[in-house]
């Protein structure tokens, strides 16, 4: 796993990255956009929406939500990530902490309408996974949901299928969500597939 000075070197050249992957269509970042996109979609449907973003590395869906009316409150790891994010998004509540450790203490006096996590939960285990989604559900808004963009599958199976084709581009320190195992915890799970290796988790409020 990349440390803080990992994230923050690679933050300038992040973009770029996502957008080769993305041209062919190739993990991990197969669909990118549109993963994206699902999620701004169902966050503009509630008007001035409050929304937290874990993990929003350069703001590229925050800045979006952010332009469209949001109030933009987010957690990254990386001092780099948030510098340029908050030039694109002056007014946002950003702030810095490890996610595997929780929320960062200034989040926890808020709730919210939306929480995103596009690309980013994968670095926890996936007991980490449980604890922390109980923790975010906890600041959820009546009708709240917890949105996750990433590379994702429905089954244990269909991940396995996908690591096996992808040889040695698969990382194996990346801890991706499956959504029937997801389920076991959080009944209410729906997931939609988006490529061959990704798509968007949506859990609402219990």
């Amino acid at each position: 796993m990349l440390d803080n000075k990992g994230f923050n070197l690679w933050a300038d050249e992040y973009d770029k990255e996502v957008g080769l992957s993305e041209e062919d269509n190739s993990y991990p970042f197969a669909g990118y956009k549109d993963v994206l996109g699902g999620i701004f979609s169902e966050i503009m449907q509630k008007k001035n929406a409050t929304v937290l973003d874990i993990g929003f590395g350069t703001g590229t869906l925050t800045t979006k939500l952010y332009e469209n009316g949001c109030t933009v409150y987010g957690q990254d790891f990386s001092e780099r990530m948030i510098e340029l994010a908050s030039k694109k998004m002056p007014g946002a509540q950003l702030y810095q902490g490890d996610f595997s450790k929780g929320l960062a203490e200034p989040l926890t006096h808020n709730t919210y309408d939306f929480i995103t996590a596009t690309y980013s939960i994968h670095h926890l285990n996936n007991e980490q996974k449980v604890v922390f989604l109980n923790e975010l559900m906890a600041h959820l808004n009546d009708g709240g949901k917890i949105l996750i963009g990433d590379v994702a599958f429905e089954t244990r199976t269909e991940l396995e299928k996908c690591a096996q084709s992808e040889g040695d581009d698969w990382d194996d320190e990346e801890i991706y969500c499956v959504a029937e195992e997801l389920r076991k915890e959080f009944p209410q799970v729906s997931f939609k597939q988006i490529t061959y290796c990704s798509g968007i988790i949506e859990i609402p409020k219990k």
